[in-house]
């Protein structure tokens, strides 16, 4: 299949390396800084393939199957209607909407296009969570009684005023929570299920005239199988690997990164056997990318369902959208 993406930033570098270790074709690049593009296209295609600073212009003079959209946030939902009106599938960086009415767009653009959209939560597909997955789903954990999770990031006062996007409202939709934070929350959602309320704070400790949105979020969410708590933040001094823990009858299923650690109500610890991937991009983003994209293309192929579109990730959306509302409350 043919591919074009949109944002030619850090994370495009993962879906570029991705697309071209595969059997199909990037033909097209297109970034508002023209230079990126091109830096694009000489690094994965030769040079050989066409660039833009318009997606507009992109949909209008190439022919390609699947749109990536790696931009601001902000612009995720526009051009991922732009695309699914022009007839192509769509494969999305996260959050998937910065609002509730961006959702709400994206959802029926898709439903009227009868083309596939998938979101990169791509850690879904680390070693350490498929493993978790399947001792909850054969009963060897128990039934869940409760998780946490911790994210403790460290993003300095460049890494916003740089991009000329982040720390803005407009453009980001919030801070650590949308941005460093959506992929656990995701986890923890799919192993509690469905959220039934939500309660948060936000600060922003470090950043202050600096960033409008938080650097620091903590939240109390109850989920049908029991209780969640959630903490996350930008203002660390460095990039910890991602806590998620899953308290269950049996065991707690603790995924550090993607280790996989199993603690007995003995205190006898057991180290699951991961299959160790090499990250495409930074470690602590998780080593799923590959399969996330590989596995969404398939779909395409043989015209099933997204494994990742909007059904999937509506509970965690609305989760977070849940989240922001209680803290911007306060």
């Amino acid at each position: 299949m043919k591919t074009a993406i949109v944002g030619c930033g850090g994370i495009a570098r993962v879906h570029a390396e991705t697309i071209k270790n595969s059997k199909h074709e990037l033909v097209a690049f297109c970034d508002i800084r023209r230079e990126r593009a091109e830096n694009f296209s000489q690094k994965y295609t030769g040079g050989k393939a066409p660039v833009f600073d318009s997606l507009e212009e992109m949909l209008r003079q190439v022919d390609f199957d699947v749109l990536h959209i790696c931009t601001p946030h902000a612009l995720h939902v526009p051009m991922a209607v732009a695309a699914l009106k022009s007839g192509c599938n769509v494969f999305m960086e996260k959050p998937p909407a910065i609002s509730r009415k961006q959702f709400a767009e994206l959802k029926d653009a898709e439903k009227a296009s009868g083309k596939l959209l998938g979101v990169c939560f791509q850690n879904r597909y680390n070693t350490s969570v498929t493993q978790a997955r399947e001792l909850i789903s054969s009963g060897k954990a128990g039934k869940i009684i409760s998780a946490r999770a911790f994210v403790t990031w460290s993003r300095g006062e460049s890494y916003y005023v740089d991009s000329g996007w982040r720390g803005t409202m407009e453009l980001e939709g919030g801070g650590a929570m949308i941005n460093q934070s959506i992929h656990t929350l995701d986890l923890m959602t799919q192993f509690m299920g469905q959220p039934v309320s939500a309660e948060a704070s936000i600060a922003n400790h470090h950043l202050k005239g600096v960033i409008e949105v938080e650097d620091t979020m903590e939240a109390y969410i109850k989920y049908g199988s029991g209780i969640g708590l959630f903490y996350c933040t930008t203002a660390f001094g460095s990039n910890a690997p991602i806590l998620l823990e899953i308290h269950c009858e049996n065991m707690i299923l603790r995924i550090e990164g993607d280790s996989l650690t199993l603690i007995y109500p003995d205190s006898r610890r057991e180290t699951v056997d991961c299959e160790e991937r090499v990250a495409l991009g930074k470690d602590y983003w998780g080593t799923g990318h590959s399969a996330c994209i590989s596995n969404f293309y398939e779909c395409v192929e043989e015209g099933k369902p997204a494994p990742i579109g909007i059904p999937q990730v509506e509970n965690t959306f609305n989760l977070m959208m849940d989240l922001y509302d209680s803290a911007r409350a306060k």
